[in-house]
């Protein structure tokens, strides 16, 4: 009888496992212990820095990013204003090459994931959404942030960052 209600239990668990979707959701961490995705360029902003530069952000359905390069200073606190000029939904998710390619073949196989991280906006068409970042290392991601909604990626719909 144990082993009818052992693989009853394996039988219900094994496809919640295989088939859920994974969550973007994690506990707000303070900014100075950030390590979620972009830690590599560096960290969530706050809207009370000084300073702070603004870059307008816009998405099309030709799957490009206008800028397609921005160029910031390190440690410049960066407000992104994210407008979406298309008719579909659009992201804008900033990451390293291989964080944001591992992170659009996850949305792939679950199309309807929702982001919840500090580094990533989802726009619906005509409408802008905002996001901070600061900047605390230096470099150049020839891929810095992305569209990672499936077929933007492959699409194209990406752009480079370079700190300075």
């Amino acid at each position: 009888m144990r082993i009818f209600y052992l693989s009853a239990a394996i039988l219900t668990a094994v496809p919640a496992l295989l088939f859920s979707e994974p969550s973007h959701s994690h506990d707000e961490k303070p900014v100075e212990h950030y390590d979620g995705h972009a830690a590599a360029m560096g960290e969530p902003g706050d809207l009370k820095a000084r300073n702070i530069r603004t870059i307008e952000v816009a998405m099309t359905d030709q799957m490009r990013f206008k800028p397609a390069l921005i160029n910031v200073a390190k440690g410049q606190t960066v407000k992104f204003v994210v407008k979406n000029s298309g008719e579909i939904k659009h992201e804008f998710v900033l990451g390293t090459a291989d964080e944001l390619t591992k992170h659009a073949a996850v949305m792939e196989k679950f199309p309807e994931m929702e982001h919840d991280d500090p580094n990533a906006v989802s726009v619906e068409p005509g409408k802008s959404a905002e996001l901070v970042w600061r900047f605390t290392k230096a470099g150049t991601w020839e891929i810095g942030f992305a569209c990672l909604i499936p077929g933007h990626f492959s699409g194209g719909m990406k752009g480079k960052i370079s700190v300075r």
